[in-house]
């Protein structure tokens, strides 16, 4: 008998309003995912049995059962696909074939979406042919000024949440780490994702990079005629001569754009970006990069992973502490680490 994956509901404090949340318990089973590390080689570690783990639910430990075997992906890579990123689409379109071999694996599947203000699958449903990957990636070109990060998690939500519950159901956001444009929410494309068991993992667009290798929008006319300008003695007048000493004509650096993300690379630090805050509270994790070699290399970290995880699940047996629960994994070997989600809300209604 498949095990059946309660709706749970996560809240990032930083995403809270004045309102308080309102929740009704009765959790009836918990599902953490755990990622296992080594401390020294910093490898995905297999071959632990269920008696190697615990699990504390708000201190107190649980009888937890522990999945080992492979649980099949249902992927979906959202792509993001306006202006900014012009730059960086010939390298993510060469990312076809590690899709098939390292993420979904035999009897995984996956689907591609890309977006700006539109939401636009790439592929007739999902699939497990990596030719149709890569002629879906091939068709990606850059649109619009807009990148509706959040309406994107509610189009793949909508997709995914279909998906048959024994299956492993992943969100692989390629984007940049803000949002511009969305008509709907954070906090509420996180709790759709959640309450649907979507893990969300991310690989990061640069922005300071998309700034400077994107194209500059073609110059205006100089308003002052060549003849007008001082040259040398000797010299002719002409529009190339007068760009060449005014620097007038799109001739400079423009280094608004550095100055600019730069500052707003120091703001991030202390305010979560959206993409934080969906790997953060689904149990991901981000990505980034800046060569091909790079983005071939999280691919493939990123697939070993999932193939890697160890599923919990257990039944809280302190199920009338309403509100958050914190979730604390342990492993019986000090040259370990894990990861995992950070907890849970016994709610299945939230304030809006």
């Amino acid at each position: 008998m498949p095990r059946v994956f309660v709706p749970l509901v996560l809240v990032p404090v930083l995403c809270l309003q004045a309102q308080e949340p309102k929740f009704s318990t009765g959790t009836e089973e918990v599902v953490a995912p755990v990622t296992v590390i080594d401390k020294r080689t910093k490898k995905f570690v297999n071959g632990l049995q269920g008696k190697d783990f615990t699990l504390a639910d708000n201190g107190r430990q649980q009888d937890i059962k522990v999945d080992v075997t492979y649980v099949p992906i249902s992927l979906v890579v959202a792509i993001q696909a306006n202006n900014m990123v012009e730059p960086m689409l010939p390298k993510i379109k060469k990312i076809g074939p590690l899709l098939e071999g390292l993420v979904v694996g035999q009897q995984g599947e996956a689907a591609i979406l890309k977006f700006d203000h539109r939401m636009v699958w790439l592929t007739d449903g999902f699939t497990n042919d990596g030719k149709e990957f890569t002629r879906a990636l091939d068709k990606i070109n850059p649109g619009s000024s807009t990148s509706a990060m959040v309406d994107a998690v509610f189009e793949a939500t909508r997709v995914l949440r279909n998906k048959p519950k024994e299956r492993k159901r992943i969100l692989l956001l390629i984007a940049e780490t803000r949002d511009k444009g969305s008509e709907g929410r954070i906090r509420e494309a996180l709790l759709s994702a959640q309450v649907n068991n979507i893990i969300v993992y991310s690989v990061n667009l640069n922005r300071l990079i998309t700034n400077l290798a994107k194209k500059m929008d073609p110059p205006r006319p100089d308003h002052i005629p060549a003849t007008a300008r001082p040259v040398p003695g000797g010299g002719a007048q002409t529009p190339g001569t007068a760009a060449a000493m005014t620097g007038y004509g799109g001739q400079t650096f423009d280094v608004v754009p550095l100055i600019k993300e730069a500052m707003v690379q120091v703001k991030s630090v202390f305010i979560p970006n959206p993409l934080e805050v969906f790997t953060r509270y689904t149990g991901g994790r981000e990505f980034s990069f800046l060569s091909q070699s790079d983005l071939e290399r999280v691919v493939t970290e990123l697939g070993e992973e999932l193939h890697s995880q160890y599923i919990l699940s257990y039944k809280p047996n302190n199920r009338e502490e309403g509100g958050w629960h914190d979730i604390k994994v342990g492993v019986n070997r000090h040259d370990l680490d894990i990861r995992t989600r950070v907890g849970y809300y016994t709610a299945s209604v939230f304030n809006k």
